[in-house]
């Protein structure tokens, strides 16, 4: 019988992937103390280093939202516009 597949938060893998770092225990040790393959931990480990710097990057992503902003506030009043405008012809045509 095969039992459910585990779902970790990204705190309990950060967790685990930082005492790994740490290098206090060994991974065989932190798997037997989590209940988990020395493998997966090995990989949250890679993966919390790949993307450690993404951290500390500046805040570019958010300049683009603020354009993006921009340009769905202004694609919200062309259409309020539109809809206005439609609204107002069907009424002198009765519809």
């Amino acid at each position: 019988m095969k039992s459910k597949r585990q779902k970790h938060s990204g705190a309990f893998k950060a967790k685990v992937a930082i005492e790994a770092l740490q290098e206090r225990e060994t991974l065989a040790e932190l798997s037997k103390k989590y209940g988990i393959h020395p493998n997966q931990i090995a990989r949250w480990k890679k993966e919390f280093l790949e993307r450690a710097p993404q951290l500390f990057e500046k805040a570019q992503p958010f300049e683009n939202n603020e354009k993006e902003m921009e340009k769905m506030f202004a694609k919200i009043g062309q259409l309020e516009m539109e809809r206005d405008y439609l609204k107002k012809n069907l009424k002198k045509l009765g519809l």
